[in-house]
This record gives C-alpha cells, structure tokens and sequence, in this order.
C-alpha cells in the first residue's frame, strides 16, 4: 500500500513501555503497548513521545522502526542526541508515556523492488518500509563496523544488505555512494528511499537521478507540536515553503534536492 498523499486519523494515545534496550552506547529501542497508532500507521511516519520532566515539556519526534497490528506495539529506534532524548532513555519497562500520531506522510511503498538507503539513525524509518515490503534491499553504512548493529535487525526483512563502513572494518570501505552507482547499474531497482544525514541524501538523490530512478528522501527537522502550526520544521522547496512534519518527512528528491 502506498503512503503517498495520505493523511491518517492522529491520536493520543497512553502507551505502556514494554521494553527499553540499548544495542550500542547512546542508541535505544523502545517498544511500547499503542495499539491504536500500530493499526493505522505506515513506513515513512513518525511519532511525537512525551519525556520525563528533566527532559523539558516539549514532545519529541522519534520515527516508527517497526509495528506490530496484531499484537498492538509500535517501535521507536533513537539516539540520546539532547536533554529530552536522555531523559527518557532513563524511563523503564513497566512506564507510561503519551504518544501523538502517526503523523505525516511516508514512503511511497507500491514499487516492485526498492533499494532503501540509510546512513546511521536514518535507518530507523527505512526499518519499517523494509518490514512491509516483500521484496525490498537495503544499502547501510555506518562509521565502524559496531553502528551497522543494523545488518541483524534488517536480514530477516530484506533481500540483500549491503554494508559500509567509513574506517572499512566490514563490508565495503567508503560511504554509502561508493557503493550506490555500482547497484543501480547492475541491479533491478525501480525506486530508491533515503534517509540519512543531508549531505548523504543529496548526494544519493543525485546519483539515482543519473541513473533515471524516482527518489523519495526522508527529512529530520527541529519540531514542537509535530502538527504543522508552529513553522519550526519548514524547509524550502520547489512548491515553496512545506512543513517536514505535516507536508513529509518524506518529500520526491527533486522537491528538495533540485535533482536533475
């Protein structure tokens, strides 16, 4: 099922921390009883989680990794990046958090075999395409061999992982565009979904236009309310100005990216 040009119904929803584990230093998953947001949301759409009160009184928009419809869960894959993400990497099984959404629009899924393309916690969003999808690759990379912990929660999901790391201590040596021209010019990708840092996702927005592959490119932006009425998350586009968190996360590359 597609994602594109969706607007789902949004909740609050009290949700039950059911656990809270920690891969790497600094990096927590999260899965949490909301059984409510796991029945409608979709890859590409993110969550807005209340934190303990040291972390401030803001919300923060943490993206969907996986869900479950049967079992009512979603899961929050996350880095402890500020005060707010600290905080609640202190909060334990057992918790209650409030949870908004889902919110915004995801990835367009109804493609044949897409190459998803994630550098460090950009795999999180992607994590969820690659759930839904029946015949979806991936192509991650990471600085050292320890932040592609990735590869063993995406294979059960994917076809293919192709990893690489910065310092070349597994997989291929370089950045994820190293490796990126070789794919889709030997494989039979008909889309590509990016979501990484900045630089990273204009880079691979470029190259898979080279190759005349569609490219959606998922933003992370600053947010408060997650809803669109306090502007901090707009970014400029070729339709003007669009708010990442009610016109996205997930944007055509060439809106954002000017791809060619």
């Amino acid at each position: 099922m597609s994602a594109e040009g969706m607007i789902l119904p949004k909740v609050i929803e009290a949700a039950r921390i059911l656990s809270h584990e920690a891969p790497i230093a600094g990096v927590d998953i999260l899965t949490l009883a909301a059984p409510q947001i796991a029945q409608t949301a979709l890859p590409g759409q993110f969550v807005q989680v209340s934190v303990p009160v040291s972390g401030g009184f803001l919300r923060r928009p943490l993206g969907i990794a996986e869900v479950s419809r049967t079992d009512g869960w979603i899961r929050l894959i996350y880095r402890q990046v500020g005060r707010g993400t600290e905080a609640l990497a202190g909060a334990t099984a057992g918790a209650d958090v409030s949870v908004l959404g889902p919110l915004g629009r995801g990835f367009d899924t109804a493609l044949n075999h897409p190459l998803l393309v994630g550098g460090g916690m950009g795999l999180t969003p992607l994590l969820f395409f690659a759930a839904a999808h029946p015949n979806v690759s991936v192509l991650m990379g990471g600085r050292t061999k320890e932040e592609v912990f990735w590869e063993e929660i995406y294979r059960p999901h994917v076809r293919e992982c192709f990893i690489t790391t910065d310092d070349g201590s597994y997989g291929t040596q370089g950045f994820v565009t190293t490796l990126l021209p070789e794919l889709l010019k030997g494989g039979t990708y008909d889309g590509v979904a990016v979501c990484g840092p900045p630089v990273m996702m204009e880079r691979v927005a470029g190259i898979a236009s080279e190759y005349g592959i569609p490219c959606e490119v998922s933003l992370e932006k600053r947010m408060a309310c997650g809803l669109g009425a306090c502007l901090s998350c707009a970014v400029d586009t070729k339709s003007g100005r669009r708010k990442v968190c009610k016109d996205g996360p997930v944007f055509p590359a060439g809106e954002v990216y000017y791809a060619s």
